[in-house]
């Protein structure tokens, strides 16, 4: 990993190029089609600062009902490197539903790591997130 966040970082991850949430992909078809799918221009919303993506008006509408249900966990940020006290991209490459939830990864190398123990990994992140955020 070789990006790393260097200031107090946003809640959910963008790019300084893009403020979209999970890279423009539509986080809604994970869940549904099990799958990235790129989002459209004609189908976003804002959602915690960040523009965010949707294949179909339908999956706009589902996101907009529960945003918190479907947006990935750490806002977006790699699952691992949360676990781990750092934050890094998510990739919506990388990518696990577990529990109807969403986590993206760095990279299959990083994936691959984490899913040795999702569990165990989860419940670290869980302990530092939101917290990393100011530790950065």
């Amino acid at each position: 990993m070789s990006t790393g966040v260097f200031a107090a970082a946003d809640p959910i991850y963008t790019t300084l190029f893009s403020n979209a949430g999970a890279g423009g992909y539509d986080v809604v078809a994970y869940f549904t089609e099990s799958k990235p799918v790129e989002g459209k221009d004609e189908y976003q919303t804002e959602y915690s600062g960040a523009d965010w993506y949707f294949s179909s008006m339908e999956n706009l509408e589902a996101f907009q009902a529960s945003p918190e249900k479907y947006a990935p966990q750490y806002g977006g940020y790699c699952a691992w490197a949360v676990y781990e006290g750092n934050l890094y991209k998510g990739d919506p490459q990388h990518w696990t539903v577990l529990n109807d939830k969403l986590y993206l990864n760095y990279d299959a190398e990083v994936q691959t790591q984490w899913n040795t123990n999702r569990e165990l990994h989860i419940s670290g992140a869980d302990k530092n997130w939101p917290k990393v955020l100011e530790d950065d």
